[in-house]
């Protein structure tokens, strides 16, 4: 591999600031906290297909937690995404499972704010989801990162390609 040279004009902040943003929700998933604390993990990304906004392809995280009274999500969460995903309303859905399926890949528009917070003495800066509205541009053209790009083999083996030689030119490369 040819060698390189620091450039430190091409640095790129990706630290998104307050606003609106055009989004596809890349992934939802049940997770839990180390204390066991049930919560709905959607990764979202702001689009790169629309090309007046800022920070395309980067990503932000936002959790919806189970009430500890009642230990269900808060119905008009799980409303509130789904009508900014553009569901149609009175949408059945068998499980929560089918729910985040039907969510997958679907557009939004979403308001953010960086805010403080602290827990157990510790401050941490968050990038939280203010609000949620149905996207104004409701046809995706985002470009994911490719995984067929990527090794397709199941335990993602670099080396896994039979012995056949990888071309790489250096329009390839990131630098």
């Amino acid at each position: 591999m040819a060698g390189f040279d620091l450039d430190f004009s091409e640095i790129k902040d990706m630290s998104v600031t307050d606003g609106k943003y055009e989004v596809v929700i890349n992934s939802v998933a049940e997770d839990a906290t180390k204390g066991g604390t049930q919560f709905i993990n959607l990764d979202l990304i702001i689009r790169n297909d629309l090309k007046d906004q800022k920070f395309g392809n980067a990503h932000i995280f936002t959790r919806i937690f189970k009430s500890k009274k009642t230990n269900k999500y808060p119905i008009g969460m799980i409303m509130t995404i789904a009508k900014a995903a553009g569901m149609k309303d009175k949408t059945h859905f068998d499980s929560l499972e089918d729910y985040f399926q039907k969510l997958w890949h679907r557009p939004a528009l979403v308001t953010v704010k960086n805010e403080k917070s602290e827990y157990n003495g510790k401050t941490y800066e968050n990038l939280n989801v203010k609000r949620w509205e149905v996207s104004k541009f409701p046809e995706v053209q985002h470009k994911f990162k490719d995984a067929n790009n990527q090794q397709s083999n199941s335990n993602n083996d670099p080396f896994a390609n039979g012995g056949q030689s990888i071309d790489i030119s250096n329009d390839d490369l990131p630098f």
